[in-house]
């Protein structure tokens, strides 16, 4: 018996394409980033084949450490949609999305990340996010640079339970 090979057909789209020309565009709107006094990273999400929102770094612009291009791209994003679930989107980064911006995609339900250049690259900029990640995977919040303590309360489920009571709340 042979092994047989399915050749694509001219129909065929390389499902990759879109993706390639996304990640061009977020290193060229990274890359106009710089020039333009914000950091050298860039983002966009995209719904069903289509560009939704575009975002670059921005935290010295801005004075503000979470305006980060993914970030901002999914803030975009989510004013131009109506919605703060991003289900279905792919986010685009011209880097590894850090911690931060992973957490925030989670939270945003993004169905896909796809990035180009990596943590490691990023370092060798000046942008070291290795050692969040490493603080997260290695290291007992004991151990973190700076003390995350929880202090015993008797309201402190008092917020939640106003929540749960709310018939017109929106669950996320």
């Amino acid at each position: 018996m042979t092994d047989q090979i399915s050749l694509p057909t001219a129909e065929a789209v390389d499902v990759r394409e879109p993706e390639r020309a996304w990640l061009e565009e977020a290193i060229r709107v990274a890359t106009a980033s710089v020039a333009d006094g914000g950091g050298p990273f860039g983002a966009l999400v995209a719904k069903d084949g289509e560009v939704v929102a575009v975002g670059n770094n921005r935290v010295t612009a801005t004075l503000d450490p979470t305006a980060h291009a993914e970030v901002s791209a999914m803030r975009a994003a989510c004013r131009e949609l109506g919605t703060f679930s991003l289900d279905g989107c792919v986010l685009v980064s011209s880097c590894e999305p850090c911690p931060m911006c992973l957490s925030s995609a989670l939270w945003a339900r993004v169905g896909r990340i796809v990035y180009a250049a990596d943590r490691n690259d990023a370092a060798v900029a000046g942008f070291d996010d290795r050692r969040f990640y490493d603080l997260f995977e290695k290291r007992p919040a004991s151990m973190w640079p700076m003390p995350v303590e929880q202090l015993e309360l008797p309201g402190r489920r008092q917020p939640f339970d106003a929540w749960l009571a709310r018939a017109d709340r929106v669950d996320y």
